[in-house]
C-alpha cells in the first residue's frame, strides 16, 4: 500500500479548475474542487503555524 500524500494547493487548484469546466466555470459549494481546496489549504496553514 502507498504512503498518503498531503492535498497540495496546486493539486487542489487543477481538480477545481477540472471541476468548473465541467459546470460552466463554476464550484458548487460542497463539491470535490471545493473540498479539495479547503482541504489543501488546511494543510498549508498548518505547516507554516509549525514553522
Amino acid at each position: 500500500m502507498s504512503k498518503p500524500t498531503k492535498m497540495t494547493t496546486k493539486a487542489a487548484a487543477r481538480i477545481q479548475s477540472a471541476d468548473a469546466a465541467k459546470t460552466g466555470g463554476q464550484t458548487a459549494k460542497g463539491s470535490f474542487g471545493a473540498r479539495a481546496q479547503s482541504v489543501a489549504a488546511k494543510a498549508e496553514n498548518s505547516s507554516n503555524s509549525k514553522k
